[in-house]
């Protein structure tokens, strides 16, 4: 397997991004290993807030939320993907699959040894996250699903998934930037759309953004469709608290949250929240707002 890693001197002076790299080392499958980087904030003693970006993004997505996590006492943390940040990168779009991925996520998982988490998951963070959590239920207290699904290929997607897919297979420039700016209700500054392309020197870094929205299941034969429906059956069990916050102007993921709401026993009685302008990247948009619909549900949900 070929990697890249992006050099350190693309992640010098951030704007408020002031976090300490650290890295763990995961299997990548074919007898290798990738290194995997997070940020943390917070005490190390603290609940765990696991906070799960999605495509194009990278941990950089939280940087609004966890300075607030951490004033509340809690230990934030946010990895990057594979393919994504700090982490590294195949070159291969073919050694991305839904299953590399949650490979590479659980082994991540077990090497921090994370327990007790509340897990925040928007976009690829909840299709992945969703799959860690009906994998591994014993391991999370809470669930906060934000702009995201768990697709089984039985339902249509919308058209703007569908939009969206066909730009990202076939436009020649992929900047990660722009993708986000055109996401997001509010205006970017130059710098922290810089901050969003950092990762990625040339398109030789953005195999595993580039392999992302293919690897969404929209079919039911899809490889990663019965894995998800599986899936659903630890959810449509699930008695944990759970809550959705969901933005007022997502075009993809609009409605989503009703779902989660009528399947899953968890989200019943909880304070369910549209949160107002925010894009789908609400993270970047309402941040701050965000952080503390998860602060006020993680208070009001005390663990046993």
């Amino acid at each position: 397997m070929k990697v890249l890693r992006t050099p350190d001197d693309r992640f010098v002076d951030l704007p408020d991004y002031p976090f300490e790299p650290n890295y763990v080392d995961v299997p990548d499958g074919d007898g290798g290993t990738l290194r995997m980087h997070h940020v943390e904030a917070g005490p190390s003693d603290g609940e765990v807030v696991l906070c799960l970006h999605g495509e194009p993004s990278w941990s950089f997505l939280y940087r609004k939320m966890l300075p607030p996590f951490a004033a509340a006492g809690f230990r934030a943390v946010a990895p990057d993907l594979v393919g994504f940040g700090r982490s590294d990168k195949p070159t291969d779009r073919s050694d991305y699959s839904y299953q590399h991925h949650l490979d590479w996520l659980q082994a991540w998982l077990d090497a921090v040894g994370l327990t007790n988490i509340t897990l925040v998951s928007q976009d690829w963070g909840g299709l992945l996250g969703l799959r860690l959590v009906a994998a591994n239920p014993d391991r999370f207290a809470r669930v906060v699903v934000a702009n995201t699904a768990l697709p089984t290929g039985d339902q249509p997607m919308p058209d703007a998934f569908e939009a969206w897919k066909k730009y990202s297979q076939e436009t020649p420039e992929f900047n990660c930037g722009q993708i986000i700016q055109r996401a997001t209700v509010n205006e970017l500054s130059d710098e922290v759309v810089a901050a969003y392309d950092a990762p990625y020197p040339d398109d030789s870094y953005k195999a595993g953004a580039r392999q992302f929205p293919a690897l969404v299941p929209v079919t039911p034969d899809d490889p990663a469709a019965q894995p998800n429906r599986e899936a659903w059956g630890v959810l449509r069990g699930w008695a944990k608290p759970m809550l959705t916050a969901f933005s007022d102007s997502d075009p993809i993921m609009r409605g989503g949250d009703k779902v989660f709401q009528k399947l899953v026993p968890g989200t019943a009685g909880q304070p369910h929240t549209t949160i107002e302008g925010g894009g789908h990247f609400l993270q970047e948009d309402q941040g701050e707002a965000l952080a503390d619909v998860v602060i006020r549900f993680m208070r009001a949900t005390p663990i046993a």
